[in-house]
């Protein structure tokens, strides 16, 4: 797209779709619960989708590797915000009620809330956003009329070991987590320093052509100074937007659930969660549409990393700066089997990935399994509840150890090519394609990338 065309309609309904939220956050209006939940829920989407353009756009400033981190940080910024709310109250909590972390009256506590965010965000990226890329491709794929040994399956480039390899590393670590009374100062020194380690090791990923779509490909094409000018603009339109909104959508949120007689829990687990992640969902599943699928997992792995350190790892930072002691965030009983749950997922995912390598199977089962969670819920006696999880994450961890037994010999070279070889040795660079069922590097600039030295 050339920068002399207008600015695409789709960006300007997303930055229209933040106002009602902006309006009514400074005027200090309080409309009902449930009205509040849907403004300040579709002010964070419209703010995710500015965020995502921006990081986007940005690729063509910035290293190629650095690029798909940073866009994958960026994105999960609603996300983190949601987050940090629930787990500054339940700091405020625990210095004013003691270690229960319970508010006399409330039936669910703030860092059972903080935790529940976390384990709904992590789930859903890997449960449906995966699984979306491998099902909209097949479908594509099929429709084209590509033979069934290339429409049934994704496969990642070489690069991409290493995305997966620091999340492999982070996913061990979280199955201690269950395991422990609280999330502590000593699990962020851990996952912050895989999260460094991860981000100094893509930011040596070499330049690749970042093919943009949309109004991140609009940006991109400007000359240098404006287009620098409008990345920057968007961001800090967006980080306001999303600070001026964010603790009045998770208010809302645990309102509507009293009002409407829903758990809190549930509502705080997934509805926020889907309203900060739709627009990297939506993203991913136009590159798929497109079948640039590496892109489109590649970046979702990116994202998976992020949460899994970078999250989870500051938690236990606000968490304490909100207490005012360094007791850690305290995780109760039903949140190590949210834990154990998302901790397993996660083995899972990364086994069936370990030959960089996606199936329709596999897809289908992750999601699958996904879906089971809910039907296990419902279906279980109350005085059960919490056992049909724990179950669950058997069937996961066991699902991952016959993965990787399958998978065996593609381990250490995951290992290797992810944590070792330099990116020069495995050759292309972060933005390569598969289209059709082919790997194919691009050979030749892009007008965006030619663009970027106006």
């Amino acid at each position: 797209m050339r920068s002399g065309q207008r600015p695409p309609a789709l960006g300007l309904v997303a930055l229209l779709a933040t106002l009602p939220g902006v309006v009514v956050a400074l005027a200090g209006l309080h409309p009902a619960p449930p009205v509040a939940a849907v403004v300040f829920g579709v002010a964070i989407v419209g703010a995710a989708f500015l965020l995502a353009w921006a990081a986007e756009a940005a690729q063509v400033d910035i290293s190629a590797g650095l690029a798909v981190a940073v866009l994958a940080l960026i994105a999960v910024l609603p996300e983190y915000a949601v987050d940090f709310v629930f787990t500054a109250r339940g700091g405020e909590a625990v210095a004013t009620y003691g270690p229960s972390c319970l508010p006399p009256g409330e039936e669910t506590s703030s860092c059972s809330l903080a935790l529940a965010n976390m384990t709904g965000a992590n789930r859903i990226l890997v449960g449906v956003g995966w699984a979306l890329v491998v099902l909209i491709a097949w479908r594509r794929m099929r429709r084209r009329g590509d033979p069934p040994e290339r429409a049934t399956r994704v496969t990642l480039a070489r690069p991409d070991a290493v995305p997966l390899a620091f999340l492999a590393l982070a996913s061990v670590y979280c199955l201690v987590l269950p395991f422990k009374r609280t999330l502590s100062l000593v699990d962020t020194v851990v996952l912050l320093a895989v999260f460094v380690a991860y981000s100094w090791r893509v930011s040596r990923a070499p330049a690749g052509e970042p093919d943009l779509i949309g109004p991140s490909a609009w940006v991109g094409g400007l000359p240098r100074r404006p287009r620098r000018l409008t990345v920057v603009s968007l961001f800090v339109a967006a980080a306001a937007v999303i600070l001026l909104t964010a603790e009045r959508f998770a208010e809302s949120l645990v309102d509507t659930g009293a009002q409407l007689g829903i758990s809190e829990f549930l509502l705080v687990q997934w509805l926020a969660p889907l309203a900060s992640e739709a627009p990297e969902l939506l993203v991913a599943g136009l590159y798929a549409w497109r079948l640039h699928t590496t892109e489109a997992l590649g970046a979702l792995v990116s994202s998976k990393v992020n949460q899994w350190t970078l999250l989870v790892g500051t938690l236990p930072i606000v968490f304490a700066a909100s207490s005012g002691g360094w007791s850690g965030l305290p995780i109760e009983p039903a949140q190590r089997e949210e834990l154990l749950l998302t901790a397993a997922q996660s083995i899972l995912a990364v086994s069936l990935l370990v030959g960089r390598e996606l199936t329709l199977r596999a897809a289908m089962l992750l999601l699958g399994l996904f879906v089971a969670q809910f039907a296990l819920s419902a279906a279980v006696p109350a005085s059960w509840r919490g056992s049909e999880l724990i179950v669950l994450s058997l069937v996961y961890l066991a699902l991952a150890v016959a993965a990787l037994v399958r998978n065996r010999r593609h381990v250490v070279p995951l290992f290797r090519d992810g944590l070792v070889t330099p990116y020069r040795v495995l050759g292309g660079d972060m933005c390569c394609t598969m289209t059709a069922g082919n790997l194919r590097l691009r050979e030749r600039r892009s007008p965006v990338r030619a663009g970027a030295d106006q």
